[in-house]
């Protein structure tokens, strides 16, 4: 794995997941970027797909405004492996993602994301999730 991939991988998850911050989110794609979320189901706060940072911006904002998931991240109890490809642009990541309710209860989502870079920046991403627990 390339040490920019790890990095832009790494930038990805604090911009969303952590800080769930739509502009550090939408900076990351290419002017023409694409997110997909095929697993996602029809009206989904979360869209299923968005083209161009506007999009994402927008659509990654109102998902964050009101998250599926109110709990939080367990940084420290998550983890992922990343996978190189044939193609030096593309990148694989399987992820474990440690979640904690707003109760205290914990629970692990597990999820694949396939990254596709242009000038070091995201130029499509398809997100495979499941709803995360409500």
């Amino acid at each position: 794995m390339t040490p920019a991939h790890r990095e832009l991988f790494e930038r990805y998850v604090y911009a969303g997941a952590i800080s769930r911050d739509p502009e550090a989110i939408a900076a990351l794609f290419t002017d023409d970027g694409e997110y997909e979320a095929p697993l996602v189901p029809e009206g989904h706060p979360l869209p299923r797909r968005m083209v161009g940072r506007e999009a994402i911006r927008a659509g990654m904002g109102a998902y964050h405004r009101e998250p599926a998931h109110q709990g939080t991240v367990d940084v420290a109890e998550s983890g992922y492996v990343l996978h190189d490809t044939a193609d030096p642009d593309v990148f694989v990541v399987e992820i474990d993602t440690a979640l904690v309710g707003p109760t205290g209860q914990r629970t692990t989502m597990s999820l694949v994301q396939i990254f596709r870079v242009r000038d070091g920046r995201i130029a499509k991403l398809r997100d495979y999730f499941p709803l995360p627990p409500q």
